[in-house]
This record gives C-alpha cells, structure tokens and sequence, in this order.
C-alpha cells in the first residue's frame, strides 16, 4: 500500500483509511476478519467516531490485535471541555487503547461550533491538556463547511483537517479548493473524506436498500468509477482518503491505490465532464 506524509511528523499513512463505520453492526467475528484483512492489504491508519453507532465497541476488539502498529483517529462532537473530556474516556474504553495518535473535532458546521470550541471552557482545553498527558498526540477536525474549515485554521495550528476531496463537490459544487489550499499553505495534513461518493440521493432513491444504509450518498457504481474517484482524491495533495462504510468499497479503494497514478490533464477534463449535473452532496456558499 502506498503511504505517504502525515505533515511534518516523519509519520506515514496508508493513502486508504479503513473508515471505522464499516464494522457498525457486524458480528465481532466478521468484523475482526475484515480489519485483519485490510491491515494485511496494508492499511494502518484507521478513523472512528463516537457517531457511528456501535463501531468503536465493535472496531475496538477487532483492532486491538493490530493497535501497536496502526494510527488511530477518534472524534468527538462535544464542543465543550467537560463533555468532550467525557467522550474521549468513552471512546478509549470502548477502543481498548491508552491513546489516540489523532483527536479530532467532528463535523464543525457552523461558525458558532468554532467559537465554543476555542473559548475559554470550551473544547480545544481538553484536546491541549490531553496532548501534554500523552493521551492524544494529534489535533485535528473535520468539517463539511469551508467558513467553519477556514476559520480554524486561521486561528489555530492544527495537525490535520478531515474534508470532503471529491470529484463531483470538486468539479460541480465547487467545494474544497479554497480548504485545500489554505491547508496546503499552512503545512496542515489533508485527509479527505467522501472521495468514492457521486451524488445525493433522489427521493425515493434509497428505500430498502439494505447494501447502502452506511452511507447517506449515493456512492460511486462501478470498480472504474471508484478508481477514477480516488485517483482524482489523491492528486490534491492529500494524505490519505477514509473509504464510505461498505467494506465492498474499503477493497475497491485498496485495488486503486495499489494501482495509482496521477490523473492527467485530459482525464482530469474527462472528470469534470462526468461529473456534469450530478448533483453534488456538498456546494459551496453563494
């Protein structure tokens, strides 16, 4: 598996993340079969959130076979200092680990989540007194608002920021340029998220579709649309790209990074047009 930088850290990632939803709901068996398989195939950074149901008590037993040499990423919509204190002692108990190599804050939307996060009582002491204690020993976010993303950067020297890389939000919603070059600037490492998705949903569209209830997108149909997918993620200058929480999609991403080359300029042309009026899942402001 291709790894690259995780900023300035001497750290290497995988360029696939396994995304921790995945093991939402499995039997502890199968999911403990399929985290071994992907950190066979490679894999070693891995992402969960309190969010995600029951993956952190799921994912936890799975990975701890593997913890001492994998990067685990946590996260915590708490914007408080007392109540993300609380989570993160959850999430480590249900993880079985003594620490996390990233904490981040989870899907800061609004500029208000950005000013309780960084006030006094607010979320960022716990991130800063758990890093002196050696309990998380990375601070990031992720976000799904570039005002929310840029105004944390611009306030703070974050890690990593957790975003939407993807083709059709790139191309169609014009969301993400302005996030990724502002991090790229600055030194921030980009991880992205969302890279196999294509489009929202159409009404209707997803009832009684069982195979996609981990995903709230439409995600891409294809094993060449998914390797088109990623390989336009990862020509930003990106990390790593958590994979959607349909393990079929966790393999189809492995199969592309191991195949990776950059898009060209006529594919990344032939990208745009494909994305033409898909309806993206993510625009930026007017």
């Amino acid at each position: 598996m291709l790894r690259r930088p995780y900023g300035n850290t001497g750290i290497e990632l995988s360029v696939v993340g396994f995304g921790g939803i995945i093991c939402r709901d499995e039997e502890p068996e199968k999911a403990a079969e399929i985290v071994t398989s992907a950190v066979d195939k490679g894999i070693n950074y891995f992402d969960v959130a309190p969010g995600y149901g029951t993956a952190q008590e799921i994912l936890g037993p799975a990975l701890e076979p593997h913890r001492d040499s994998v990067f685990l990423a946590c996260k915590t919509t708490k914007r408080t200092a007392a109540e993300a204190q609380e989570e993160l002692e959850e999430s480590l108990r249900l993880l079985r680990t003594d620490h996390f190599d990233l904490y981040q804050f989870h899907a800061v939307s609004k500029m208000e989540d950005v000013e309780t996060i960084l006030a006094p009582g607010g979320a960022m002491e716990t991130f800063e007194q758990a890093r002196k204690d050696g309990i998380i020993k990375h601070i990031g976010f992720s976000a799904h608002s570039e005002e929310a993303a840029l105004a944390l950067m611009d306030r703070y020297d974050f890690d990593s920021i957790l975003f939407p890389i993807n083709w059709v939000v790139w191309n169609t919603g014009h969301f993400g340029p302005r996030v990724v070059e502002a991090a790229h600037e600055k030194g921030v490492a980009i991880l992205a998220l969302k890279a196999l998705a294509k489009r929202r949903w159409q009404e209707g569209e997803r009832e009684g579709r069982e195979d996609f209830k981990k995903v709230w997108y439409h995600p891409v149909e294809s094993y060449e649309e998914a390797q088109l997918a990623l390989r336009f993620t990862l020509s930003r200058p990106v990390t790593a790209a958590v994979s959607p929480g349909i393990v079929d999609y966790l393999w189809w991403a492995i199969a592309a990074a191991d195949n990776f080359s950059p898009l060209s300029a006529e594919e990344e042309e032939l990208v745009a047009q494909r994305a033409g009026d898909l309806e993206a899942i993510f625009e930026a402001a007017a």
